[in-house]
């Protein structure tokens, strides 16, 4: 059953036209979506798919779809990911008609309950069939909540890796690294879904807001499709390192269950205030494709300006291509890479030149909270393609 419960208001108009749409799946991609819905994301389309009418009906989601109704009736999957499955398979037409006309599906689920373990890669199998690019940001539950639970993960990772172009996993326990010691239960929870949005609209946004990167849709594609598994690391800087110290955390963040060394694909989005300089940009740029240690790595780079931070920049990266590799974590070095964006001797790419200290904001068009900057500049190719596309 599809229902639109003439919620309008709460979608966000596309201002370009690819199409996105984020689908929340089960109680985690709900509280997920409804954290992005909250925060104001942007130039995507939100759905809400549960077996769990009760709590379907609590989202403010424009497009709600109950799955699996005459299986449930409406009462959830008692944590059985089998009966979340089934529940997706009974909603399989309805699931494409709320999908239709899509380019991209992001597909969002705490992996380990019921119905995002089981209905997440169906729906997931249905977007790619739909010929959308389909990347799934889900977390891997506490080690906490039990054996059980943690196998119905692995089990629904490994299923949504097969139907899916990238696949991002995050471990909740890391996340419990990147907070306070004392942090309660809710604070992590709600934590593990602000990761979930940051995942998205790292993303999205590099699509979706016009800005001084003029990055698009078949840019992001070349990297996620068929792409796999990837990881995503986040970090913040402060100071008059702030760039270099952003870069260097979000490719050292503890999300990272790997390093992203050997990564083909990287999508780097930056938010900062409107005193960000094109030095700071080219630095954190420098950090990230230096981490990656390929050579034709292809690194792409969305940028928002937001007027309230204050002296800090924030990093997210998104690493893909790695293949088959299943390499044990091992830390990038972060001394050479201060050594390199801080001026130290080191060698240089031939090609690139350090470019001035000038404001980002001094470039570019007059903006607003949260908005990129400069829609009708084009990037120097330094900073468009950091390394070269990969080859197909």
């Amino acid at each position: 059953m599809v229902t639109n419960q003439g919620r309008e208001k709460h979608m966000a108009q596309a201002p370009n036209p690819t199409k996105i749409k984020v689908v929340g799946v089960g109680g985690g991609g709900q509280n997920a979506v409804q954290r992005m819905i909250d925060a104001g994301v942007s130039g995507v389309e939100f759905i809400v798919m549960n077996t769990d009418i009760q709590a379907l009906e609590l989202s403010t989601a424009p497009l709600l779809l109950q799955l699996g109704s005459a299986l449930t009736k409406g009462l959830g999957a008692g944590g059985d990911p089998e009966i979340g499955r089934n529940a997706a398979d009974e909603s399989r037409q309805d699931i494409k008609k709320a999908l239709e006309g899509a380019d991209m599906v992001f597909i969002t689920a705490g992996m380990g309950g019921g119905t995002g373990t089981g209905a997440a890669p169906v729906l997931a199998e249905i977007a790619r069939d739909c010929g959308c690019l389909t990347v799934a940001v889900v977390t891997r539950p506490f080690s906490f909540e039990g054996p059980r639970r943690q196998r119905y993960a692995e089990e629904g990772i490994a299923a949504l890796r097969a139907a899916v172009d990238t696949n991002i996993v995050i471990p909740n326990d890391r996340i419990l690294s990147t907070g306070e010691k004392r942090m309660t239960l809710p604070d992590a929870l709600r934590m593990a879904d602000d990761v979930l949005r940051q995942g998205v609209q790292g993303v999205s946004d590099i699509i979706t807001v016009p800005g001084l990167i003029n990055t698009d849709f078949s840019d992001v594609k070349s990297i996620m499709a068929k792409a796999g598994t990837a990881i995503m690391g986040i970090g913040t800087g402060r100071g008059d390192h702030r760039a270099t110290e952003a870069a260097e955390a979000s490719i050292a963040s503890p999300l990272l269950e790997t390093t992203i060394e050997g990564a083909r694909g990287v999508l780097l989005h930056i938010t900062a205030g409107p005193d960000f300089t094109l030095e700071e940009l080219y630095e954190a740029a420098n950090v990230v494709s230096r981490a990656t240690d390929h050579e034709d790595a292809f690194v792409i780079m969305g940028m928002v300006i937001d007027e309230h931070l204050d002296n800090s920049v924030k990093v997210t990266v998104i690493a893909t291509g790695f293949g088959e590799r299943g390499q044990p974590m091992r830390m990038f070095d972060l001394g050479a890479a201060r050594q390199v964006a801080r001026g130290a001797p080191a060698a240089a790419p031939a090609a690139v030149a350090s470019p001035p200290t000038v404001p980002v904001a001094a470039i570019s068009a007059p903006n607003g909270q949260g908005q990129s900057v400069g829609s009708s500049l084009d990037a120097p190719a330094f900073l468009r393609n950091v390394g070269r596309r990969p080859s197909a």
